[in-house]
C-alpha cells in the first residue's frame, strides 16, 4: 500500500488530489494521513471529499475515512477506469476545476471516452479558474497528446456556487509525450476575458478590462479583451483572465475572481501584475501551470523541460509526490525544471 504523509511540503489538498489520482490510475491502494495538516481548517473539505469520491467511482474503489473533516483516508481501487458519463454536485462553491483535474489523468487512460458534468464554483481564490483550465492547461496537455475539452455551462461564484462545467476526455492510445518549452517565440500576443454576472449596469467587466489594459500599457503592452455579460449564474459575480501567447500558441495566464470589497479596478491591476511578474522572471509557463504539469510530465515518455517563474510550495509538493510514488526523477537548475517521465502505457 502506498502511504503518503499529507503534512509534507505544502501540507495542502494538492497531495490528496494528486495522490488519489495516481492511485486510481495505477490501481494502487493508498493511505493518506495528516490530510491538509498545514491549513487553518485541516482535514477534508467538501471539495476534497467530492474529488476523492469521484475518483473512487471511476475505479470502483473502496473508501475508508471519507467524510468532511477527516484527516486520514484509505483508498483501494478495484477496477481500471472504464470511462463513461458522470455528474457530481460539490454542494458548495468548492472548485469544480479542482475536481475535474483530479479525474483528468484517470480518464486520460480509461478504456473509453469520458464526460464529466460538475456543479460548484468556477471562479474563486486559491483554485485554477475555468478560464485558465480552458485556455492554458488543456492546450498545454494537447501538445503532450491528451485531447480534452472544458465547456462552461454556467458561471458559479463564492458563496453560492451552483455553476457548471463539462469536461470531455478522449483516452490516450500511447504514452504521453514529454513537455518541452525552453523558450517563448516572441513577439507575444496579449488577450483576455472579462466576465460579470448580473452586474452589467455597473459595467464591472468593462472596468476590470480597462484597468488591466491601463496597467499593461504602462509596460508597453496592448491587449484585446472579450467582454462577457452573464445572467445565468445564481448570484452576482465576476472574473478576469489575461493570457500571453507566443508565435507557437504557447500560453501563460493569470486571473482573479471578484469578491466582496474587491473593486473591479483592483482585480485588473492584480491580474496584469501577476502575468507581468511571471514573464519578467523569464518563465515559459505561469505559476499555476508550473505545478499542474508535473503529474503529466511524470507519466510521460522522455524528459520534460520548462522554466518556472518560481519554485512554489505546490511545485515542491507535486515533485516530492511523483518521485515518492512513481520514482520519477527530477532536478531544478535555476528556474529550469527537468523531469524524467516513467512512460506509463495505457492498459
Amino acid at each position: 500500500m502506498w502511504t503518503v504523509d499529507g503534512g509534507q511540503k505544502s501540507g495542502s489538498g494538492t497531495l490528496v488530489r494528486t495522490g488519489v489520482a495516481l492511485a486510481a490510475l495505477l490501481g494502487e491502494p493508498l493511505h493518506i494521513y495528516n490530510i491538509r495538516a498545514k491549513r487553518d481548517n485541516p482535514g477534508l473539505r467538501p471539495q476534497h471529499l467530492k474529488a476523492v469520491e469521484a475518483a473512487a467511482a471511476l475505479v470502483k474503489a473502496d473508501l475508508e475515512g471519507a467524510e468532511v473533516g477527516s484527516r486520514e483516508i484509505f483508498f483501494r481501487p478495484k477496477h481500471a477506469a472504464l470511462g463513461g458519463n458522470f455528474f457530481w454536485d460539490i454542494g458548495t462553491a468548492g472548485s469544480t476545476t479542482m475536481l475535474a483535474l483530479t479525474l483528468l489523468p484517470v480518464a486520460a487512460f480509461a478504456q473509453k471516452p469520458s464526460t464529466f458534468c460538475i456543479r460548484g464554483g468556477l471562479f474563486q481564490d486559491f483554485a485554477p479558474s475555468a478560464f485558465h483550465t480552458q485556455h492554458v492547461l488543456l492546450p498545454a496537455l494537447r501538445t503532450m497528446g491528451l485531447e480534452a475539452e472544458l465547456r462552461i455551462l454556467r458561471p458559479g461564484y463564492v458563496p453560492k456556487g451552483a455553476g457548471e462545467i463539462e469536461l470531455s476526455v478522449r483516452p490516450l492510445s500511447s504514452p504521453l509525450r514529454a513537455f518541452q518549452r525552453e523558450e517563448l517565440q516572441k513577439p507575444l500576443r496579449f488577450w483576455g476575458i472579462a466576465l460579470d454576472s448580473h452586474l452589467r449596469e455597473r459595467r464591472v467587466a468593462e472596468r476590470m478590462a480597462r484597468r488591466c489594459q491601463e496597467a499593461l500599457e504602462r509596460r508597453g503592452i496592448r491587449a484585446e479583451f472579450r467582454i462577457e455579460h452573464d445572467e445565468s449564474a445564481v448570484q452576482p459575480g465576476a472574473a478576469l483572465a489575461l493570457f500571453a501567447e507566443d508565435q507557437r500558441e504557447a500560453r501563460l495566464g493569470a486571473d482573479q475572481a471578484g469578491a466582496p470589497g474587491r473593486p473591479a479596478e483592483a482585480i485588473g491591476e492584480y491580474v496584469a501584475q501577476c502575468l507581468w511578474e511571471d514573464l519578467e522572471a523569464g518563465a515559459t509557463v505561469d505559476r499555476h501551470l508550473a505545478d499542474q504539469l508535473i503529474l503529466y510530465a511524470a507519466l510521460a515518455r522522455g524528459e520534460s523541460v520548462y522554466l518556472v517563474p518560481k519554485v512554489t510550495d505546490h511545485v515542491e509538493a507535486n515533485l516530492w509526490l511523483v518521485e515518492s510514488l512513481l520514482g520519477a526523477r527530477w532536478r531544478i537548475e535555476g528556474r529550469t525544471l527537468r523531469l524524467q517521465g516513467i512512460g506509463y502505457e495505457p492498459r
